[in-house]
């Protein structure tokens, strides 16, 4: 190892220096001594979080910002995060159990009280029964519970302190990334990545006591959905889209023919609006049209629809399988108020974050896929099958499963680029 002096040691390591607000570039050393620090400036953890997670935490965003002396630093944070989770894990699991004992059973069905409130006593304790049990979730079922990362984020889902099917999804990667730091080799990672995976976390610490983050890439809050106008020529060969409040104050140079919608402002998929079927990435809703600019402003002008929220974690839509074809998915009310002869068939309600994971799944339990659950969360999918029937016994069990099933009757309309696109079914 070598020696360095104090001014070596303070010196910028320029490898961050290529590190800019906008990509790969050069920055001078103050500069980027003030972009990292900003970068985790806004992480915070919510009141309640314990105190041990909570310096934690600190712990890692404070080797970050020095990272710009350490570039190694970088990677450290990035590992430690993997640690800091399960942590994070036991300190909550012992905040839901404060004061309490938690009942354990044994591979006999023998059943033990263990203390709770401190989770290494209560660890220790636990790894003295043989193939231990507790009770998790609202039905209070008896599951496998080994209190490492896999048993805390499976007790965390059934209790509800997590949240979300691509979430979920992502917990065998935790699991794998963990046992990584823990028995890996060297490795090296930037401060992109150091800073993405420190945001992660602090989303699921604050998310595991109960505070959603706005804006969030994994635990969002409820996004806006502002009134919408798309619109298109006669020829269909140009789309437009914009808010449709700004309507009255921009002119077309060719006549243009509109729908209004409740969306996403930027859902990447809102050009491909249906309005029977789920086809954008975030819940959309129609409200008006097809009609031209004029008859879009008195609608909104006698109506006056005012901008809503939506929660679109664990959403839960309806496929409808007929003769081995599978259709788009549909939100339960519009399934709901769909004729007769569209609601026939097997259909399927699913719990996902975006409706298309659900198409994706269906189609690979109907083509007979391995691995693919046709009951219950797939391992493959991040995709729950909440029940499998008529319509009846599917928009009942929506319906238990929180949805809003209350039958919606909306015309039959859709984008140009929605239209080219054939549905599997009429």
């Amino acid at each position: 190892m070598e020696i360095k002096s104090l001014e070596e040691l303070q010196a910028v390591d320029e490898r961050t220096l290529n590190f800019t607000p906008l990509g790969l570039g050069r920055m001078r050393p103050e500069d980027s001594a003030d972009f990292q620090q900003r970068v985790v400036a806004g992480l915070r953890l919510v009141d309640d979080v314990a105190e041990t997670t909570r310096e934690r935490f600190e712990q890692l965003r404070t080797a970050f910002i020095h990272g710009v002396l350490c570039y190694e630093l970088f990677t450290l944070v990035e590992d430690c995060t993997r640690l800091a989770l399960e942590q994070a894990l036991r300190d909550r699991f012992a905040a839901r159990h404060k004061d309490q004992e938690v009942e354990v059973r044994d591979f006999r069905g023998r059943i033990h009280q263990l203390p709770a409130s401190n989770f290494p006593e209560f660890f220790q304790l636990l790894r003295k029964i043989r193939n231990p049990e507790i009770r998790m979730g609202g039905s209070q079922d008896w599951e496998r519970f080994n209190g490492m990362l896999g048993g805390l984020l499976t007790w965390a889902r059934k209790e509800g302190l997590l949240r979300g099917q691509r979430n979920r999804s992502r917990d065998p990667s935790h699991q794998a990334l963990r046992n990584m730091v823990a028995h890996g080799t060297y490795h090296l990672t930037t401060p992109v990545d150091a800073a993405r995976n420190l945001s992660d976390l602090a989303e699921i610490i604050n998310h595991l006591w109960g505070q959603p983050t706005s804006g969030g890439r994994l635990y969002p809050a409820p996004v806006d959905r502002p009134v919408i106008a798309i619109g298109w020529s006669v020829e269909r060969a140009m789309t437009v889209m914009g808010l449709a409040d700004q309507l009255a104050d921009t002119h077309d140079d060719t006549e243009l023919t509109y729908i209004l919608v409740r969306a996403v402002h930027g859902d990447p998929n809102l050009m491909e609006f249906d309005s029977r079927k789920a086809t954008t990435a975030f819940p959309a809703r129609y409200l008006w049209g097809p009609g031209n600019r004029e008859d879009a402003l008195a609608w909104m002008n006698r109506e006056k629809p005012a901008p809503d929220q939506c929660d679109y974690l664990d959403q839960v839509v309806l496929v409808r399988t007929l003769d081995g074809q599978v259709d788009l998915p549909a939100y339960p009310g519009i399934a709901a108020g769909l004729p007769d002869d569209e609601q026939m068939g097997v259909w399927y309600a699913v719990r996902v974050d975006r409706p298309l994971d659900a198409l994706g799944h269906i189609r690979a339990v109907v083509e007979g896929e391995s691995g693919h659950a046709p009951h219950g969360e797939c391992k493959i999918c991040p995709a729950d099958t909440v029940a499998t029937g008529d319509i009846a016994a599917v928009l009942e069990a929506a319906q238990q499963a929180g949805a809003d099933t209350e039958p919606l009757y909306v015309p039959d309309v859709r984008t140009p680029i929605a239209a080219s696109f054939p549905r599997p079914l009429p």
